[in-house]
């Protein structure tokens, strides 16, 4: 618990933010966090309960002489993306999270943040027990898993929710409304490999990317931020073609949401190349940094020796390996030719797993369009293929498409002129939110997503702004205020 971050204002949605940092609730282990949501409606005496796939819903009535406006579903995601810099000692299984203030951000101490969805999860509860907010009824709905599945959302059945209107408080930057948002598909190719011994006189050597900016796979991936993966995987083909290295083991990128941070390979070559090794590592330090030298500023590619190995994968499958990936597609496909600056379909390549006799490559497609996103998809399966991957395709959701004549649309936009004097931006994101999935069994909601601003989600960067979430916080309550 952090006394200076519960001093912060609004002070009830911030004490909520850091009971809720305490509580570990990475994707898909929420066991906990579910449990703490429901002590927390049942002890404010408010209707709650568990749906079968673990969501948790807390009805709170209307405040007096707003009983008869429109019910209102506020919404947010209870899991959170764990991830932490190499360097950092975190047991996220059982450490809650570490907050710092640093100017007018809040971001953690070397770990993701939990802003995503965190801060939307504390509104929620900071509405839930108030006394003097007048709001209509309120139905909050704290689904779980929406980082690696949307689980939570596909599994809320139709008919637990009475709400006409929903906010979604799931979007990152505080002049935007969001009315529509991409969807994706999971596609992972695995297969096994026989590792052969290499007795050629050697030294092993440990090659490793760090310092990359990372991000949201999603609403960062326009920004052409470094794809670890794809680094390290562009030095190796280098490598084996120059030096005749050999590979030991690959392991690279985590969460298929995450951009990838950090990459690492440990390899063997002959003696008489070990000179030419490390003056192939500097060029290629050289041409990545003056590559990324605005998006990366930080990275870094090193070699080390490491303790000798003496099994590596055959050349042969090596060199398949090492071009499949080079081949698989990562970062944006196609820009939307109907919304201004959209990205309309994109590959994250998330993670490199090569060791022991097995391999497994990760990626997330999201598109707006669903035939181009089964598209990209076949397409990276068929460069898996090739080699004789194993690769199949899940966790797939559908895009939200927008409705810019809903009538909360109007309305919010009526008070953000208002209140702040200028045009928020009204926009489709890339991003994978719930109301898409949610609107299938709820088609006659009307939906809008809005938020404070948060960057570097996914990633030990991450990190919220403490005006913004003011802004956000009022601009909340005149819409709760007037909604009819």
């Amino acid at each position: 618990m952090s006394t200076s971050i519960q001093t912060l204002s609004p002070t009830a949605l911030w004490k909520n933010f850091d009971n809720l940092n305490a509580v570990p609730r990475a994707s898909k282990k929420e066991e906990r966090v579910i449990a703490f949501a429901k002590n927390f409606g049942e002890s404010l005496g408010l209707e709650t309960f568990v749906d079968e796939v673990g969501n948790v819903i807390i009805k709170k009535p209307a405040t007096a002489g707003m009983e008869n406006r429109t019910t209102v579903v506020m919404q947010s995601h209870l899991d959170m993306v764990h991830q932490k810099n190499a360097s950092t000692e975190f047991d996220f299984d059982t450490q809650g999270i570490k907050m710092l203030i640093e100017n007018d951000w809040v971001r953690a101490d070397g770990t993701t943040l939990g802003a995503d969805n965190g801060i939307g999860v504390a509104t929620i509860m900071a509405i839930l027990e108030s006394t003097d907010i007048p709001h209509p009824p309120i139905e909050a709905l704290f689904t779980i898993d929406e980082e690696t599945g949307m689980t939570g959302a596909m599994g809320l059945k139709g008919g637990l929710l009475d709400g006409k209107i929903m906010l979604n408080l799931d979007t990152e930057d505080d002049n935007e409304l969001t009315i529509g948002c991409a969807g994706g598909i999971d596609i992972t190719a695995k297969g096994n490999y026989i590792p052969i011994n290499y007795s050629t006189p050697q030294k092993s050597w440990k090659i490793s990317i760090k310092g990359l900016s990372g991000g949201h796979s999603g609403m960062d991936i326009h920004k052409g931020l470094g794809n670890a993966n794809k680094l390290m995987n562009r030095f190796l083909m280098a490598a084996a073609k120059k030096l005749r290295i050999r590979i030991h083991s690959i392991e690279g990128g985590g969460l298929r949401n995450a951009i990838p941070r950090e990459s690492f390979a440990i390899i063997v070559v002959a003696e008489k190349h070990e000179t030419a090794l490390q003056v192939l590592v500097a060029k290629y330090a050289n041409i990545y940094k003056n590559e990324y030298q605005i998006t990366d500023p930080d990275f870094q590619l090193t070699i080390e020796t490491s303790e000798n190995v003496s099994t590596v994968l055959k050349r042969v499958f090596q060199g398949k390996l090492l071009r499949s990936i080079y081949a698989c597609p990562n970062g944006i496909y196609r820009m939307s030719p109907d919304i201004k600056d959209l990205v309309q379909t994109s590959n994250n390549l998330a993670r490199v797993f090569v060791k022991d006799g097995k391999y497994e490559i990760l990626c997330l497609t999201r598109s707006s369009v669903d035939s181009e996103k089964m598209d990209e998809a076949q397409a990276i399966a068929s460069t898996f293929e090739l080699i004789g991957a194993q690769v199949s395709h899940g966790g797939s959701y559908p895009g939200w498409e927008p409705k810019s004549g809903s009538a909360i649309v109007k309305l919010m936009t009526e008070i953000y002129e208002e209140m702040f004097e200028e045009h928020p931006h009204v926009n489709a994101c890339h991003a994978g939110l719930e109301c898409g999935i949610l609107g299938k069994n709820y088609p006659d909601m009307e939906m809008i997503s809005f938020g404070p601003n948060i960057r570097g989600a996914h990633s030990p960067d991450e990190k919220v702004q403490i005006s913004s979430v003011q802004k956000f916080w009022t601009y909340l309550l005149e819409t709760l205020k007037r909604i009819p």
